[in-house]
């Protein structure tokens, strides 16, 4: 009740009358059943637009860092997230992945659409950066298939490290179902994995024509930090 209210009176309207937020592909989100939305990630906003243009509910795997925040604003960004469907996972590696994999899992088994960002970050720079293998895993795992998603101008919009978004027009492109079902029984073969994610990656650059590159977007992120002297 409470994400239907933040999508259709409280959040929805507010931000389709400022931001006129355009689509191309609704068509290829499956009505009803389980799968998994596969995005590129430019911005924060990400999360908000694209359930917001679709007739579905989206659940994404958010950081717990946005659910654990103190006084007000901790409250509000807590609130705000689960309005807007998403569930908490710790990325920290380790036992955290495998129980993120398994609330995605969850999430695919109930029948409902799962949103995950491949590159497993922001992208620093507007490049398309290379997948984690996750996703691969869980659209074996759940018998799902993977639809392409690219959002356009979302970092434009509001770039990393920004907090007031600027008044630009965003769009979602959504391809075409990718079907793995080729792969049944094989989400234990790394090499499979590796193949299935590569692929889910090209059909993303095809859709949007980014600029790729074979590293992580962690590890540009990396880079990018200053070095202490």
């Amino acid at each position: 009740m409470f994400y239907w209210l933040m999508k259709y009176v409280v959040i929805g309207p507010i931000v389709k009358a400022i931001w006129r937020p355009w689509i191309v592909g609704r068509r290829n989100v499956p009505a009803e059943g389980a799968a998994i939305l596969a995005s590129n990630h430019l911005s924060f906003v990400d999360s908000i637009f694209l359930p917001l243009m679709l007739d579905r509910p989206v659940v994404f795997l958010a950081k717990s860092d946005y659910f654990t925040g103190k006084g007000l604003k901790g409250w509000a960004t807590r609130m705000f997230f689960k309005g807007t469907g998403q569930l908490p996972i710790d990325r920290s590696g380790g036992k955290a992945s495998e129980a993120s994999l398994n609330t995605g899992l969850q999430v695919l088994g109930s029948g409902d659409l799962l949103g995950i960002y491949p590159e497993g970050t922001r992208s620093p720079d507007g490049k398309l950066y290379r997948g984690r293998t996750g996703i691969a895993r869980m659209a074996l795992e759940a018998h799902v298939p993977v639809v392409p998603v690219v959002m356009v101008d979302t970092d434009t919009m509001m770039p990393i490290g920004t907090r007031i978004p600027r008044i630009v027009r965003v769009g979602i492109v959504v391809g075409e179902p990718i079907d793995f079902s080729r792969f049944a029984g094989m989400e234990g073969d790394r090499y499979i994995l590796r193949s299935i994610t590569d692929e889910i990656m090209v059909a993303l650059q095809r859709l949007g024509e980014q600029e790729y590159e074979d590293v992580y977007a962690s590890t540009v992120k990396d880079r990018l930090k200053p070095k202490s002297r």
